[in-house]
């Protein structure tokens, strides 16, 4: 287990593959902590040196609250502490902000960039269905009655599940990985804090990413997600983009296969 201090917290890091082989920087999504990448992680490792952690708030890190800080500034923290002078950036939903942010902040640091079910910050919320608007009461109610229990498992039912589907309906082995993933972070509530956002957002500057972009959406995500997707595939002039059928906010994990061919084919073609 690894870690690594910076202000206001302990950041923890795993890596696999050879550290001289091309780099990856996986970040997760606002409802899982770096496991989610697991699936990959095997494969991916056979040709990249295979970095990913914990952000603030998430996993096995761990950060004090109220300390300001710059997700972009723990992410390029982990690459200088491995001695990684660029690496693609894989991002999914939140992980997904910070990776778009960190290639306009650092283009230097950012050699390629996927985005998942990701956006621009800076970027308003979208325009939701009256199902999608009862599901975020519901969140709302329970955050705040503090039952963080309950928040829990419905960000999953929300996000990973999906909007339009009943866990029901899903594989039983995914649908347990997913509640799986958000549940670790119920010890981490009291530590959330903001992180600095970047000057201007993202959302006005995508013009300004020229590595090779693929981006990603998971067809039964909530609409405003479908509608970030489209902005970026449209926005970013380097973008390629897939529509993964049959899945929602966690496309890797609920359809691991389909998703690694389609990055390890795109990290192939783009000699990455």
């Amino acid at each position: 287990m690894s870690h690594l201090d910076v202000r206001g917290a302990s950041l923890h890091y795993e890596t696999a593959g050879s550290a001289d082989k091309p780099a990856l920087l996986l970040i997760h999504a606002g409802i899982a902590s770096l496991r989610m990448w697991d699936p990959q992680v095997e494969a991916l490792a056979a040709e990249h040196f295979v970095v990913r952690y914990d952000t603030r708030g998430f996993g096995q890190t761990r950060a004090a609250p109220g300390i300001d800080f710059s997700d972009r500034a723990d992410a390029t923290a982990i690459l200088d502490r491995l001695g990684v002078a660029s690496a693609t950036v894989i991002g999914c939903s939140r992980g997904g902000e910070i990776a778009i942010d960190l290639a306009i902040d650092a283009p230097d640091r950012v050699s390629g960039l996927v985005v998942i079910g990701g956006r621009p910050s800076g970027y308003p919320d979208g325009e939701l269905t009256a199902l999608e608007r009862q599901q975020f009461r519901h969140l709302a109610e329970a955050r705040d009655a503090g039952d963080r229990d309950r928040l829990l498992r419905l960000e999953t039912e929300l996000w990973a599940i999906g909007p339009r589907r009943t866990a029901s309906e899903l594989d039983p082995a995914f649908v347990a990985a997913a509640y799986a993933l958000n549940r670790v972070n119920a010890a981490h509530v009291e530590e959330v804090s903001e992180s600095q956002p970047l000057d201007p957002p993202a959302v006005g500057r995508l013009g300004d990413i020229a590595v090779p972009t693929l981006v990603i959406v998971g067809d039964e995500d909530i609409g405003a997600v479908l509608d970030q997707f489209e902005l970026l595939r449209d926005g970013i002039r380097e973008a390629e983009s897939a529509v993964m059928m049959n899945a929602a906010h966690l496309p890797n994990v609920e359809k691991p296969v389909e998703f690694e061919s389609l990055l390890i084919d795109w990290l192939a073609r783009h000699h990455r």
